[in-house]
């Protein structure tokens, strides 16, 4: 029960910024909390959060520790709220936020499967680019791509994400197929709006670099950018949410996997609360078992261009 107090004091400090503000929360004093991460980092070795009078920081090591921190307190919460439910239905309206491309692709058929299994919920899906404000908002649960900004969140990470430059088959068939990076210089790439660059490594399992790009086609929107890459007009830099589909039907190839950047996580983000309600956390379980799948995104069995095609 100690290391559970010690693990939420450190929890409710980083993720609300101060020893005073988690000892509201929790009801205690601020002496309290200082005393459980003191006791805390004694008991791991290692220091965890860099305390000043005006604020606190977390170390690389209280970084690491957060997310693990977050989850073991979540799958805590799920385990007391499945028991003392029983088979208590879900029930209620839940509202949800997503990107809109990716949203409207991956997660409104996850929407409708999960009504499916669960009629007596209600949900409203907003999807838009814009970073919304999920408690001013009233939105339960909000799917994200990329690093998390606001710490004030809890998060659930539901599965990972790569990005990959692909082509038609008929635009490899005209041109040479790069073998590396700095060949990128040579084709037409497909930019989305002012974006002059594509995060690659600049050699296989080296440093990410933003690798400068050029061509002829410009939009502000992925989804025309796709279609170019389908149409042929070009290479473009796109995630795996996106061409998948295409690289498994063979519509596009991807080139320059070797160099790919790492992927990024897909996360949850909600509201921090002791207590998850049983249909957001059902929800949640669901967008896990399914992005949490490689084989939903297609990594295993892409179509990759051959070095000596083209």
């Amino acid at each position: 029960m100690d290391h559970i107090k010690q693990i939420e004091a450190f929890v409710n400090s980083a993720t609300r910024g101060s020893l005073s503000a988690a000892a509201q929360l929790e009801g205690i004093t601020p002496a309290v909390i200082g005393r459980r991460l003191d006791a805390l980092e004694a008991r791991l070795g290692v220091k965890l959060l860099l305390r000043s009078t005006r604020k606190l920081s977390l170390t690389f090591e209280g970084q690491a520790f957060l997310e693990d921190c977050q989850r073991i307190l979540n799958d805590l919460a799920n385990a007391e709220a499945a028991v003392s439910l029983g088979g208590i239905r879900a029930s209620g309206h839940l509202k949800v936020s997503a990107p809109a491309g990716f949203g409207r692709r991956h997660v409104a058929p996850q929407v409708a499967a999960f009504m499916l299994a669960n009629p007596d919920i209600t949900v409203r899906l907003d999807l838009t680019d814009r970073l919304v404000d999920l408690l001013n908002e009233g939105v339960d649960c909000a799917v994200r791509i990329g690093e998390m900004a606001d710490s004030s969140l809890a998060s659930n990470k539901l599965g990972e994400m790569h990005r990959v430059v692909v082509a038609s088959p008929a635009y490899l068939a005209a041109h040479h197929v790069p073998r590396t990076p700095a060949e990128l210089a040579t084709h037409n790439c497909l930019s989305l709006g002012q974006q002059r660059g594509w995060a690659l490594r600049q050699t296989p399992g080296g440093e990410v670099a933003n690798i400068k790009v050029s061509g002829t086609f410009e939009c502000n929107d992925g989804a025309v950018l796709h279609a170019w890459a389908l149409a042929g007009k070009g290479l473009a830099w796109r995630s795996m949410w996106e061409v998948g589909d295409d690289l498994r039907h063979g519509l596009l190839v991807s080139v320059l996997d070797d160099y790919a950047a790492p992927a990024v996580g897909i996360y949850a983000v909600f509201p921090q609360r002791r207590h998850l309600p049983l249909r957001v956390r059902l929800f949640i379980d669901q967008l896990k078992i399914t992005f949490g799948n490689p084989r939903y995104w297609g990594l295993c069995g892409e179509t990759r261009a051959s070095p000596e095609a083209g």
